[in-house]
């Protein structure tokens, strides 16, 4: 009989490379947001795959970029520190045939580990075949790593045997989740990401990195399949909610329609949703608004 392995995995990389769209893949679920603009995700975020051979906890971490505030801080500090917190890293790349100064930053940050890396060369769907290869030589110079493997995470090419490989470079260890859990999160913020994701979506580009979703009400209706929710988006500027609420509305309603089914989905039950928008400025460099939205003030400071 096998033993049963298990370890801490860390999802690492520039913002924007597919860190949380690699992670639903693997789980199978969607659990992170996803969107084409930077500094999407500001949380870890905790994913859990357990099989016969053990169990898989991954860490996806906000994108490592130059920051700008104290939310940016924030962000940059949760993703290095977690690099000496876990078992293994993951470090997704995109299929560049040079290595940029944010690569050579990450990849100066990881020499000072002695922790297995693998590294995932994400979007190979984007270029041709026979260049798959020229960027795998360009890597393989760079950093010792425990294996190079090519993938695209939208499409899931390539990424089935993520899990095994990962499992090769793990030790015996014990089970730290349920074997029905996905995520260590809790519903109320999963809920809330959704909502945010949509907005990501549907905002215009300046708008969305100064917005944060607050959940005020989440209940069960009595007797009946339908969960109420009530939740806040949070902008810092006058003009920008005008812009999320939209003509009559128009922008809100889609937001709150987009987030709806995905939220459904995540719940197995129908949703009325209400959405309000509140502004808070300058709330990114605010200590307290950031802890009372969900962040921890300690990995701030």
């Amino acid at each position: 009989m096998e033993k049963f392995k298990s370890g801490f995995v860390t999802i690492i990389g520039r913002p924007n490379v597919g860190k949380s769209t690699l992670m639903n893949q693997l789980i199978g679920q969607k659990i992170a947001i996803m969107s084409d603009k930077p500094q999407t995700t500001r949380n870890k975020i905790q994913t859990i795959i357990t099989n016969e051979k053990g169990q898989i906890i991954f860490i996806d971490t906000p994108g490592i970029h130059k920051p700008k505030h104290k939310l940016g801080e924030f962000m940059n500090k949760t993703a290095i520190d977690t690099f000496r917190q876990v078992d293994m890293v993951l470090w997704l790349v995109e299929p560049n045939k040079k290595i940029g100064k944010g690569d050579e930053f990450i990849i100066e940050q990881l020499g000072k580990l002695k922790t297995p890396v693998i590294l995932i060369i994400n979007k190979i769907d984007k270029i041709p075949r026979d260049e798959v290869l020229e960027v795998i030589a360009t890597y393989k110079d760079a950093y010792n790593f425990a294996e190079i493997i090519p993938v695209s995470a939208l499409k899931g090419d390539n990424t089935t045997d993520i899990p095994d490989i990962i499992f090769e470079y793990l030790d015996e260890g014990p089970q730290f989740f349920e074997s029905d859990m996905i995520t260590d999160q809790p519903e109320r913020q999963i809920v809330a990401e959704l909502i945010r994701e949509k907005a990501l979506h549907l905002l215009q580009q300046e708008i969305p990195h100064g917005i944060a979703v607050v959940i005020d009400r989440m209940k069960d209706r009595d007797n009946k399949d339908i969960v109420d929710i009530d939740a806040t988006i949070i902008c810092e500027r006058d003009s920008h909610k005008g812009i999320i609420i939209g003509k009559q509305g128009t922008m809100l309603k889609k937001i709150g329609t987009r987030a709806r089914i995905d939220i459904e989905n995540l719940l197995g039950s129908k949703v009325n949703l209400k959405l309000w928008v509140k502004i808070k400025k300058n709330w990114r460099d605010s200590d307290f608004l950031l802890k009372n939205y969900g962040f921890n003030k300690n990995d701030i400071n």
